[in-house]
């Protein structure tokens, strides 16, 4: 159980931080702004070929992060849990 939870906080902090940068960098206005990390899209982010795929990896990273912690914090265990009680009804049948 402990293995999951890490791979899931792995996932969760490495994937958070690359977006945090990211985002800091195109989504940022100004350092006085209420609106920072989650404003539209600066006007220079669509020139050029790696602005465009740093836009596109700001949002992989965002679901990654959100999508990987929940596969190993819930999906995984709640599955390992439906495959025991299964398991054990069979074996008690």
């Amino acid at each position: 159980m402990a293995d999951e939870f890490i791979k899931g906080l792995g996932i969760l902090s490495g994937s958070g931080l690359a977006w945090m940068v990211l985002a800091s960098w195109y989504r940022t206005g100004s350092f006085e702004s209420t609106k920072q990390l989650i404003e539209p899209l600066s006007s220079g982010a669509s020139e050029g070929i790696f602005n465009q795929m740093a836009v596109a990896l700001m949002d992989v990273f965002l679901w990654f992060a959100i999508l990987g912690a929940l596969t190993f914090w819930i999906l995984i265990p709640a599955g390992r849990q439906v495959m025991s009680a299964l398991e054990e009804r069979r074996n008690a049948q």
